[in-house]
């Protein structure tokens, strides 16, 4: 089953949402703000995703950046800043059984769907 990561205020995850729902696809939607993902979840998505903890976070963000400013995080702090501060994910994600893509531009999921 697909499933899409979307935060409905950021407008490329709202942009995803909309190709999701104009292709008809049978789909899920996980409000990760309001429903955060555990540590468990993460690791998963992690692994589906293919790449590092730090390029599933938004390191431009506030948050980040009062939290590692100047530092290096290693994974478990990564992880804690994904547990205590859940905008900080990258957006948005589609994720469809074993994998998942960080649909930016959206216009990733045209290919990821196939």
């Amino acid at each position: 089953m697909l499933k899409i990561y979307h935060y409905n205020k950021c407008s490329k995850s709202r942009e995803a949402l909309c190709i999701l729902e104009d292709k008809s696809t049978n789909f899920t939607v996980r409000y990760y703000i309001d429903n955060p993902l555990n540590k468990e979840e993460i690791i998963a998505l992690q692994k589906k995703l293919n790449l590092s903890l730090i390029d599933m976070i938004r390191t431009n963000e506030a948050e980040y950046k009062s939290l590692f400013l100047d530092k290096q995080p290693n994974e478990n702090q990564l992880i804690d800043a994904l547990l205590t501060y859940p905008k900080l994910l990258q957006r948005p994600i589609v994720e469809m059984d074993d994998s998942a893509i960080i649909a930016r531009p959206p216009e990733k999921i045209f290919e990821f769907i196939k």
